[in-house]
């Protein structure tokens, strides 16, 4: 059982606070009394510290008062010669100068004043040229490649600071400049002067007084002297020779002008006979004004605080030692002692026990927090052993995810078709081997960068629909294009594509496949070029050999019927049927010449060609189909008058065989160079096709590419089905 004291409710605080208040005194008088001699040379170092500090920030003070005094000066000048300028541009605008004679005076103003031993007035324009300055041979010359020179450029106002070396000199002196600009004449008015010549330009008296003001301790101050001793700024002997003075040592300013900055401390004899008394200076030298500003204080009172630290520690030391040790070891017992409990529980859990519990008894803080501490750990081994488990779970999740992203690339990576990834800004995100085998770009030169290059001109705008019918969510399969190798070469692909999502269900990008249908078209064209070919040699065939004979049958089958009409038999009658037979043989020969071989496309045009077709579409099929053209000149180019009919033909048949059309209508127009063949009709339009349209269209679709035409079809069901065609067919040809 817990042994309960007598202050083991007290709430914690009120043990910290005496605890804490006992160990204070105790560690004060302690402490006091064994780092003395340690504590004295801190509080030393601190008040030289102090003192040094207070002179740098007197140092810093005379050294931006002299600065802003410079700039002022520089200011007040620069502002002064622009007034100057202005007002002979003034006498300029009313007449009385000429703008040469204007610039020349005021050039000779400016040039007459001088800064300082070696500071003057120059001006140079926008473009960094320079046109007014001392050295003639500077005027005129372009200087905008010195750096300076690009910000008084860029800039035109205000103050700058630089290094500038002259000619004959082995080191570049620090300088600095005021501008100001006067915009009718181009001109950047510029005051400068070296900053080893600003102490003939500073006005201390700007400065005096601030620096006077700063005391140290009772009687310390600050002053100012140059190299020869003389008092810039002192509270008594301004303007003197500090050096004159009796109680000073004669070897103080050597050594604080050879040291440059530090302390010295040495023994002042008042000049009114009092006793000697030890003072304490720390000093910095300022390089560009050959000046020392020092502080300076006596020690006795520099080291007040100290003796009276010491006086109070002496007088409590006592008193603390006999009321603290006890009352603090009893006190430090009664928290330490549950702590380190806890401590070592904690440990035990660090490294893995989470059983570990710690009884308790009191009702203070410390037993609260052993009960805390108890739920904690039940709670943590609770939390444990379900982390574990999703751990697992987790390993197990991402294990599986590696091996469907492994076993996605590799698939990715086997593909026989060329594969790119998209993000949704259109950057490459992944190339499979297969793109780079067709296409010759590699993943490294792609990744993060858009192909935009490698789609021809004329393709961007069905490129762009598909891109927003995917990023739309719709998949897209077997859409036809072409794209560019890294060759220059355009090949035919066919498009599919789909969307892809993250982890987040976001969409991420695109996924698009581009298989290489070039030979497929190749020799689907080739295919289609020999059918249109061999149609072309059957159809001369039954032209030149079979229609010649029936003709001699009919002729033949007409002589036997008249002569055994002569002799009065009655086969006469069978021969003569043998003749008719033969001459709708004839007529059906020619309507599958024509069909095979439209010679007469060759022979009397495309017009004649389509209104032929027309009038047989009537006959043969009993369906109304009319031809309108505007009376243009029919197509130069054979071949492209050719394809046009087959494509004419080919809507016509679907409108009858498909569409079951009650009307057709055959239009051809021409607009200068282009040519328009249109086929529409009244049917119940086409029906759906998979893989982008039937044979038929395809095929309307190959010649027209063929021709280098565009072929545009459009159908809907119950709203019948329109096919227009377009070609660049040249000049017109003069009619058949």
């Amino acid at each position: 059982m817990t042994r309960v004291t007598w202050h083991g409710n007290v709430p914690i605080r009120y043990k910290l606070l005496l605890g804490y208040s006992a160990v204070f005194f105790l560690t004060f008088a302690v402490s006091s009394a064994v780092v003395y001699s340690l504590v004295r040379r801190t509080v030393e170092a601190n008040i030289e510290s102090a003192l040094k500090n207070s002179t740098e920030v007197i140092f810093n003070l005379v050294r931006t008062s002299a600065a802003v005094a410079i700039k002022n000066h520089l200011r007040v000048l620069a502002e002064k010669n622009r007034d100057i300028v202005e007002h002979y541009h003034a006498q300029q605008q009313q007449g009385l100068l000429s703008v040469e004679e204007a610039k020349r005076r005021a050039t000779e103003v400016l040039l007459a004043q001088r800064i300082g031993a070696g500071g003057y007035m120059y001006c140079i324009d926008s473009l960094g040229v320079v046109r007014v300055h001392p050295v003639k041979d500077l005027r005129g010359f372009d200087v905008s490649s010195y750096d300076f020179v690009q910000e008084q450029i860029a800039r035109k106002e205000g103050y700058l600071e630089y290094h500038w070396r002259n000619p004959g000199e082995d080191e570049p002196r620090a300088k600095a400049v005021y501008m100001t600009y006067f915009e009718p004449w181009d001109w950047i008015v510029s005051a400068s002067a070296y900053r080893d010549e600003f102490k003939d330009l500073v006005a201390v008296n700007d400065f005096r007084q601030g620096v006077l003001s700063l005391r140290f301790a009772e009687s310390g101050y600050a002053y100012v002297i140059d190299r020869q001793g003389k008092g810039i700024i002192h509270p008594e002997r301004q303007g003197e020779n500090l050096l004159a003075w009796e109680g000073l040592p004669a070897d103080l300013l050597a050594r604080m002008l050879r040291e440059k900055s530090g302390t010295a401390s040495y023994d002042w004899h008042p000049p009114t006979g009092a006793l000697p008394r030890q003072k304490l200076v720390t000093y910095n030298y300022l390089p560009e004004y050959e000046w020392l500003v020092v502080s300076a204080s006596y020690l006795d009172e520099v080291y007040a605080p100290l003796r009276r630290v010491r006086d109070i520690v002496l007088a409590t030391l006592a008193g603390s030692l006999l009321l603290v040790l006890p009352l603090t070891f009893q006190i430090a017992s009664s928290i330490t002692n549950p702590l380190g409990e806890l401590m070592r529980r904690l440990a035990s859990g660090a490294g893995g026990d989470l059983t570990g519990r710690v009884a308790g008894g009191t009702g203070d803080e410390v037993g609260r927090l052993t009960s805390y501490f108890n739920a904690f750990m039940g709670r943590l081994e609770a939390y444990n052993a379900s982390l574990e488990g999703e751990v697992r779970e987790r390993r197990q999740a991402e294990s599986l995810l590696r091996e469907s992203e492994e076993r996605y690339r590799s698939v990715m990576e086997a593909a026989p078709d060329p594969t790119v990834a998209y993000d949704t800004l259109g950057r490459v995100t992944y190339l499979n081997p297969a793109f780079r085998e067709v296409f010759g770009w590699t993943l490294e030169e792609c990744r993060g960068r858009k192909l935009d290059h490698f789609v021809p001109d004329d393709c961007w705008p069905e490129t762009r629909n598909g891109i927003q019918r995917i990023l739309g969510g719709e998949r897209l399969s077997g859409i036809e294009s072409r794209r560019y190798t890294r060759a220059g070469e355009a090949i035919h692909v066919s498009i599919s594509g789909a969307p892809y999502r993250g982890s987040d269900g976001e969409l991420a990008g695109t996924v698009i496949t581009l298989r290489d249908v070039t030979q497929a078209r190749r020799l689907e064209r080739e295919v289609l070029e020999t059918g249109d070919r061999e149609r072309q040699r059957i159809g001369e065939e039954i032209h030149d050999d079979l229609g010649p004979h029936l003709i001699g049958v009919e002729v033949l089958s007409k002589v036997l019927t008249k002569r055994l009409a002569e002799k009065g038999l009655p086969e006469a009658d069978a021969a003569d049927q043998i003749r008719v037979l033969t001459a709708e043989a004839i007529q059906k020969a020619r309507g599958l010449v024509r069909g095979l071989c439209p010679v007469h496309v060759t022979d009397n045009g495309l017009e004649f060609a389509l209104k032929d077709l027309a009038r047989t579409t009537e006959v043969i099929f009993g369906v109304p189909c009319s031809f309108r053209s505007d009376g243009e000149p029919g197509v130069a180019d054979n071949a492209v008058a050719a394809q046009l009919f087959y494509i004419a033909r080919e809507a016509v048949h679907n409108a009858v065989k498909h569409a079951a059309a009650s009307g057709i209508a055959v239009e051809l127009s021409r607009r200068g160079a282009e040519v328009r063949l249109a086929v529409r009709d009244d049917g119940r339009g086409l029906p759906p096709a998979p893989g982008g349209g039937g044979l038929g269209t395809r095929i309307m679709g190959f010649r027209a590419k063929m021709i280098g035409a565009s072929l545009e079809l459009t159908s809907a069901p119950g709203e019948g089905t329109s096919v227009v065609v377009a070609v660049d067919a040249g000049e017109p040809a003069a009619a058949g």
